[in-house]
């Protein structure tokens, strides 16, 4: 544990991390086999959305617990997503004039995909151990 968190969370605080990260994984397998990409079932499919508000609800209660590095790693894994898949699609739509932008787009789309994934797999390994996030 780290020392920076002294409070032991409740049993009910754990199982809403648990169900937020099963939440986001939904979300990415849907993009995985479904006909959407991995990362924009990730940033605009229901079970993610729906885990972003339960992290921004429920984080309140994480405080000074060592829940409270999970529900700031879901929270920023989400608007990092976000904001990466922005930048991705913004360039690959201003270098598609000359054709190298469906690569960017799609070499960068996949990349993010496989970041979310890392993100959510490394996250709930962690809660599962019972282990805070670094930093």
């Amino acid at each position: 544990m780290s020392t920076r968190t002294s409070l032991e969370p409740a049993a009910g605080l754990v199982n809403t991390a648990h169900v937020v990260y099963a939440l986001h994984t939904v979300s990415l397998v849907i993009g995985a086999f479904g006909a959407a990409t991995v990362i924009g079932a990730f940033l605009f499919g229901w079970p993610s959305i729906i885990a972003v508000i339960v992290n921004y609800v429920k984080r309140g209660e994480a405080r000074g617990t060592w829940l409270e590095s999970h529900f700031a790693w879901q929270i920023r894994t989400f608007w990092y997503a976000l904001l990466w898949a922005v930048v991705v699609g913004v360039l690959g739509a201003l270098f598609a004039i000359v054709v190298v932008g469906f690569a960017i787009w799609a070499i960068g789309l996949f990349a993010l995909g496989v970041w979310a994934i890392y993100r959510i797999a490394r996250g709930w390994l962690r809660l599962k151990d019972r282990q805070a996030m670094p930093g």
